[in-house]
C-alpha cells in the first residue's frame, strides 16, 4: 500500500490539514494519508503544545469517518525531539509491506536542507502543497518532488486558531465542529 505521511504538530488540527490530506488522498497514486502527530517539532517551540494524547484525540475527532485518512501517534515511541529520518526508519521495519511518501507545504521544501539526514529523504517521493510566499523550489526538476501546483493556497494556521481563540473570538469554522466543541468544552488555548 501507498501511505503518505503528513506530519503535524497538530496544535490543533483544522480544516486546512483536512482539505490538504483528503485532497492529496483522492489527486495523487497515493492509498492513504496517514497524519502523524509529531510531539515535538525540533524547529518550534515546545511550550504552546497541547499534550500529545489530546492533540491526537482531536485529530481522531475530526477524521472519524474519512476512509482515506488515519491518524498515527508513531513518534509518541520514538526518542524526541522527532526526526523525520528517524520515523521513516522505524516505520520501514514495522511495515515493510508499505511504500511511505512524505507530504508537506512549500514552505518546509525551502528549509529541508535543515533537517537531519535530509539526502536521504530526498530518496522519498514528496508531494508539496503550495504555501503563500514561498514559491521556490530549491530542488528544480528533482524526479521525486513533486509540486502540486493546482493546489489551492490555504492561509489558515493553527496559531492563527490559537491567538484568536484566546482572544475570545470564535474559530467555530475553521475547524471540524467536533474538534471546535471538544476544544470548546476543555477551555483549551485560552490561556
Amino acid at each position: 500500500m501507498k501511505i503518505g505521511l503528513f506530519f503535524g504538530s497538530f496544535n490543533p488540527v483544522h480544516n486546512g490539514h483536512l482539505i490538504i490530506a483528503n485532497y492529496i488522498s483522492q489527486t495523487t497514486d497515493l492509498d492513504k494519508v496517514w497524519l502523524v502527530v509529531s510531539p515535538q517539532n525540533p524547529l518550534k517551540p515546545k511550550e504552546t503544545l497541547l499534550k500529545d494524547r489530546d492533540r491526537l484525540t482531536l485529530l481522531n475527532l475530526a477524521i472519524d469517518e474519512c476512509p482515506t485518512l488515519k491518524s498515527s501517534n508513531i513518534e509518541f515511541k520514538l526518542p524526541k525531539p522527532s526526526y523525520t529520518i528517524d520515523t521513516l526508519v522505524y516505520l520501514h521495519e514495522k511495515y515493510p509491506q508499505h511504500e511511505f511518501s512524505l507530504i508537506m507545504g512549500s514552505d518546509n521544501l525551502v528549509t529541508l536542507h535543515k533537517w537531519k539526514n535530509y539526502e536521504k529523504l530526498l530518496k522519498y517521493t514528496i508531494y508539496v502543497y503550495r504555501r503563500r510566499g514561498f514559491d521556490e523550489n530549491p530542488y528544480p526538476n528533482h524526479k521525486n518532488i513533486r509540486l502540486l501546483d493546482e493546489f489551492p493556497f490555504l492561509d489558515i494556521s493553527a496559531t492563527f486558531i490559537r491567538d484568536n481563540i484566546r482572544k475570545g473570538i470564535s474559530m467555530q469554522f475553521f475547524l471540524p465542529d467536533t474538534v471546535w466543541k471538544y476544544i470548546e468544552e476543555m477551555s483549551w488555548y485560552k490561556k
